[in-house]
């Protein structure tokens, strides 16, 4: 029986909902609600959960990634690199260190992989998306584009703090 197109996605809406509930989870503990902290924490969560995901088959992911990264179809020690690149990431924000740098990689670093992920939905043949390596078969579609935008658009929301605070986060 075919699975529609929900039911393909429903291992990465799962996440989503996990993200959230951390995300929230964090911020109550914190008693920390501001908009601030909530992006940090959930781009930390993001970043932590989904490259966790790319580990249990790092090769297998390199080579669905390079599949449609515009970086990683030209080198495979990117492809490699990524989920390590995504834990450090997540660690940053978990953290609140690098301050401007960090958001400055994130929003190259997405910015890049949301082109990638717009030109694999131009083809219009099914990919697998490599959102969550190689454990679940998803699809790519607009929710992966989104995604990408939507964490590309955060960090340059806090690029743009660095500048309206007088603070570079150095």
């Amino acid at each position: 029986m075919q699975q529609s197109i929900l039911q393909k996605l429903v291992p990465l809406l799962s996440i989503f909902i996990l993200i959230i509930v951390m995300t929230v989870g964090t911020a109550w503990y914190q008693t920390d609600f501001s908009s601030m902290n909530l992006m940090m924490l959930s781009m930390a969560f993001f970043f932590l959960v989904f490259g966790v995901f790319k580990l249990n088959n790092l090769q297998g992911f390199a080579n669905a990634y390079a599949m449609y990264d515009v970086i990683a179809m030209k080198s495979r020690t990117y492809a490699l690199a990524y989920p390590f690149i995504e834990i450090g990431l997540g660690i940053l924000y978990l953290f609140s260190i690098g301050g401007i740098w960090r958001d400055v990689v994130t929003l190259i670093i997405m910015s890049i992989s949301a082109y990638g992920v717009w030109k694999a939905l131009q083809v219009q043949d099914e990919i697998h998306c490599a959102c969550l390596g190689t454990v679940f078969k998803v699809p790519m579609t607009k929710v992966t584009l989104f995604e990408n935008l939507f964490m590309a658009l955060m960090a340059l929301y806090m690029v743009g703090t660095y500048f309206t605070m007088g603070n570079m986060g150095m």
